[in-house]
Formats: structure tokens, sequence, C-alpha cells
């Protein structure tokens, strides 16, 4: 005999967080995140880090990532993949619809910048 036992599993933003900035920096072109801006706000947020803020409105994930590109990249082709990426990643680890990705690139990582 099985049994069915009916529950809840809720995610946090911080996992939500850790699976984004590792989807995020598999990404060929992408060198690191970039801090997130914010001030006094960003003290009072869930799920924000250096480099991502993650939202979830109605199990929808909405995301903004801040990132350092690597020298000589094609932008619009490292963020649509940057998007693809995290949103490949989140649905299938835990389930969850996007809602929007969006990628900001905050700077450029030249040949002999120390990170």
């Amino acid at each position: 005999m099985t049994e069915n036992t009916q529950g809840k599993t809720t995610v946090s933003p911080e996992v939500l967080t850790a699976i984004a900035t590792l989807a995020a920096l598999e990404v060929p072109g992408v060198s690191r995140l970039a801090p997130v801006s914010g001030g006094v706000n960003r003290l009072f947020r869930r799920g924000v880090s250096d480099g991502i803020r993650i939202e979830v409105k109605d199990n929808t994930v909405f995301a903004d990532i801040f990132l350092i590109l690597k020298d000589g990249v094609n932008i619009r082709e490292v963020s649509r993949n940057v998007q693809a990426n995290i949103a490949r990643s989140v649905q299938e680890m835990v389930g969850m619809d996007i809602g929007e990705i969006n990628v900001h690139i905050e700077d450029i990582d030249f040949e002999g910048d120390e990170a």
C-alpha cells in the first residue's frame, strides 16, 4: 500500500539566487558577477546578493543579474545565453515559471585587469 503525503515544498530566494548565479557563471564570456547597487533598500530585500536580485510572485521567478563580461565577446549573444541558461536551470531544478530575466552588463574585463 502506497501512502500519499500531501504537503508543500518551498524554495528560498537564496536557493534561487545560487541556481541563477551558477547558471550565469557557466556561460562562456561571463567573467564574474558585478556588485548590485541599491543602498539601504538592498538590506531589506530577500534574495539579494552581489550580482543578482530575485523576486518570486505567484510561483514565477523574476531576476535581475549584473555581470562583468570578458573582453572581445558578443554582448548580445552572451546576454541571451545567460537568460536561456538561467531559465532552463530554474525550470529544471525547481519547476518554477520564469517571468523575466534582465541582464545588466556593468563592465568588461580587459586583458590584464585584476578580478
